[in-house]
């Protein structure tokens, strides 16, 4: 197998394999059947087809019979140094992640959630979660059963979160338990930089995807969110590798293009089914269709077909087991699916205007008569004025956010926690949204920044001229998806934190401008008649210029172990509680992390009291418990809480470090998290 083809395949296999994986799981969970038999069963077949249909390569003109080209994808000569150097780099990525991975399974935010997620489908495969009210003697007026990102509804516990990404840790949770779970962030971290590297080779030139992977890499977003159960990392695999299947279609003959345009669709659409606001990122994906079939290609339809697959299916899954997550941002997510609607209108009327003969040859006519004019050199003016306005939107706004809502409000409390610790004036409204560019120079750095708005401005008017038209729709997603993030990054403020929402696609965009910045400056150097003796050094420098930025952030985060001890503490809790118990938490914050975790790991039911509950309902619900033949468990976060029902036992210590949190600069240091879990065994009355 020759260098290119390597590269080619390797970059596009962990789509596909997502892909797969995904498109088997999903309808099994719908019938509350997804278990480990059944879904392996299916997913090998499915897995060798979409890899067979993906990554074999029949060019135009090979016939039927056609073998294999040697440089699918049209990368041209590749050498086993650069494929060597890309596998390396994922490798070495791979290896540092796994060794640094976090634990974060007691629920604080997200990543617990999805474990949590994932942890129950693992050992039950269907949804939602029974209450199990009837080991508390039936429903009582003091217990409640919902924590966060766990919601009661119509008598069920609901996640929060859309089922992708629990659907993939759920794998490894069949494989290796929890740990299992937990090393599928590094896993799916190290996918994104190959990918990553996959979609630079091809759009930029083989020879600087191994700068592409390093930059990406080693990126403080990129390493810290690959060591945490990050919905992010599925959703980037899938959506730069979809791209990536899509610019393969250019080379191939029929038969062959139009399935791999059906994967590419596929893997695009199902980008909704890991994060809902994935629809807003491809929504160009669905203009791009429209295009393809306006102008006869005969890849639009599978492409479309794919693309409405795999959104469709996302959308069933939220709408039928994730409602109370999406209700819960109607406000955002109305708005979404009425510009979908209006997007989908809009192409289908674009391709009949394309199509028809009194206005689609005017239409072309237009196109090529912006393209002559000076309409591209506004394109490019334009890019690097949407950049400046970025750059002083925090002179002319501060973005604030009033509550609204209880989660709203304990949003703003938690911002309140981290001012004053900061040493901040007091604001829980503040969103800080408006230094959403310099999240991104936090991140990347200044030269990288300005390399890529000058490669964009560059995309932009060679578009505009009808030049590069392997750019049209990685420009276009990059673009489209890195504005919307950069105006209302819709996220808890915090960092490292926050960067979650800008390594979804920003910064790799960012990045991938940067690269094809840096190529264009090296391909100008050549044809002045320069020889490798100085284009080489420059390039070279080009690369150090954006990474020395890069790793000044990140270099104290390497190896910085946050979040670590949490799967032993709860395997003692666990072990501690016993089997036969109802568990009964009588603290906010205890309930609030470990509600579930007693529900989906332990294996026990589990409920809160309400805000009104006293003592005198805790002992009414005791004797309930001890009415169905169980055993009652009081449990809190000190002593004094519990040891009014009996004898106080603490079951659970943990310190350990957390990530800091900053609000107006760069990530720093770390901070000490400390837990505590105290439970009473109430006497029989």
């Amino acid at each position: 197998m020759s260098a290119g083809r390597t590269l080619t395949r390797a970059t596009v296999a962990p789509a596909l394999l997502l892909v797969a994986w995904l498109a088997v799981s999903l309808p099994l969970l719908l019938a509350g059947v997804f278990r480990p038999g059944p879904a392996i069963a299916l997913f090998v077949p499915v897995a060798g087809l979409a890899l067979w249909l993906g990554l074999r390569s029949r060019p135009r003109g090979a016939g039927d019979g056609g073998a294999d080209t040697p440089d699918p994808g049209g990368l041209g000569s590749v050498s086993w140094w650069t494929t060597g150097a890309v596998l390396a780099v994922a490798g070495a990525f791979l290896v540092l992640q796994v060794a640094m991975c976090s634990e974060q399974i007691i629920v604080r935010r997200d990543p617990a959630s999805y474990v949590q997620f994932a942890s129950w489908l693992t050992g039950h495969g269907s949804l939602p979660i029974p209450r199990m009210e009837w080991a508390f003697g039936g429903d009582d007026r003091a217990l409640e059963y919902a924590g966060p990102a766990f919601y009661e509804d119509r008598g069920s516990i609901v996640p929060q979160f859309m089922a992708g990404l629990p659907i993939v840790l759920a794998l490894g949770g069949w494989i290796g338990g929890t740990q299992g779970m937990l090393l599928m962030a590094p896993l799916l971290g190290a996918c994104c930089v190959l990918a990553f590297a996959g979609l630079v080779a091809r759009l930029v030139g083989p020879r600087w995807a191994p700068a592409g992977a390093l930059l990406l890499a080693l990126t403080l977003p990129m390493l810290w969110a690959s060591r945490s159960t990050f919905s992010e990392l599925p959703a980037l695999v899938l959506l730069l590798g979809g791209l990536a299947l899509l610019h393969d279609v250019r080379t191939e003959e029929v038969r062959s293009a139009r399935a791999k345009a059906f994967l590419a669709g596929l893997a695009l659409g199902l980008v909704v089914l890991v994060r809902i606001d994935g629809l807003r990122d491809v929504l160009p994906v669905a203009a791009f269709a429209g295009l393809l079939v306006a102008r006869g290609r005969r890849t639009g339809h599978p492409l479309a077909a794919g693309l409405a697959l795999g959104a469709g299916g996302g959308l069933v899954e939220g709408f039928t087991l994730s409602r109370p997550y999406l209700r819960y941002l109607h406000t955002s997510l109305d708005p979404l699916l009425a510009l979908t609607v209006v997007v989908v209108a809009a192409t289908g009327a674009m391709a009949v205007l394309l199509r028809w003969g009194r206005t689609g040859p005017r239409l072309r006519g237009l196109a090529a008569a912006v393209g002559r004019g000076r309409l591209p050199d506004a394109a490019a003016l334009l890019t690097v004025l949407v950049m400046l306005a970025f750059a002083v939107r925090p002179l002319v706004q501060t973005v604030r956010r009033v509550p609204t809502n209880p989660d709203d409000k304990l949003n703003a409390y938690f911002i309140e926690q981290v001012q004053r610790i900061n040493g901040m004036a007091l604001d829980g409204t503040r969103q800080y949204s408006e230094l959403s560019l310099y999240w991104v120079v936090w991140y990347i750095g200044v030269p990288a920044l300005l390399l890529a708005t000058f490669g964009a401005a560059l995309l932009a008017r060679r578009l505009m001229r009808g030049r590069s038209p392997e750019w049209l729709l990685p420009y276009a997603v990059i673009v489209w998806t890195t504005v919307q993030v950069l105006l209302r990054p819709g996220i808890t403020p915090d960092h490292p934190w926050a960067s979650r929402r800008l390594i979804g696609l920003a910064i790799p965009g960012l990045l991938l401008f940067t690269v094809f910045a840096m190529a264009w400056a090296a391909r100008r150097v050549r044809r002045l008649g320069y020889g490798p003796r100085v284009v080489r050094p420059v390039a070279a420098g080009l690369v150090l210029l954006a990474l020395v930025p890069i790793v000044i952030t990140s270099g104290r985060f390497l190896v910085t172990r946050t979040d670590q001890h949490e799967r032993a503490a709860v395997d003692g809790l666990c072990d501690r509680l016993g089997p036969g118990r109802s568990v009964v938490v009588v603290e906010r914050a205890t309930a609030d992390r470990f509600l579930q975790v007693v529900r989906g790991m332990c294996g026990l039911p589990a409920a809160r009291t309400t805000s009104s509950a006293r003592p005198a309902d805790v002992r009414r619900v005791i004797g309930r418990v001890y009415a169905t033949g169980r055993r009652p468990v009081i449990m809190g976060a000190e002593p004094g809480q519990v040891a009014r029902y009996g004898p106080a036992t603490r079951a659970l210590a943990l310190a350990t470090r957390q990530d800091g949190r900053t609000l107006d600069g760069p990530p720093g240091s770390t901070w000490g998290l400390t837990v505590e879990v105290w439970i009473a065994e109430p006497p029989r009355p």
